[in-house]
């Protein structure tokens, strides 16, 4: 099997010149500078909010852990159920 027009793939792996523009000195020498939208200043708010915040309630966790202790705690199948179903 022959391939013809080798000259062209080999052109392809040739580094490009970069080409210098002239006249243009127009380049503003200035320094630069960033402005957040009142959202994003909102979300980072939050964002710290959230992450002071704990992943577990303990106080939630004490309070069922003295009501099943007690014997007092009790929850239906349906209850887990409904609560499953709210999760998805």
């Amino acid at each position: 099997m022959r391939i013809n027009g080798i000259q062209g793939v080999n052109q392809a792996y040739k580094p490009n010149k970069a080409q210098k523009a002239y006249g243009s000195s127009s380049v503003a020498a200035g320094k630069d500078t960033l402005a957040l939208s009142d959202f994003a200043k909102e979300l980072s708010v939050a964002k710290g909010a959230v992450s002071k915040t704990p992943d577990i309630r303990q106080a939630k966790v004490n309070e069922i852990k003295q009501q099943m202790e007690a014997g007092t705690y009790n929850i239906t199948a349906s209850q887990v159920a409904d609560k499953i179903i709210e999760q998805l």
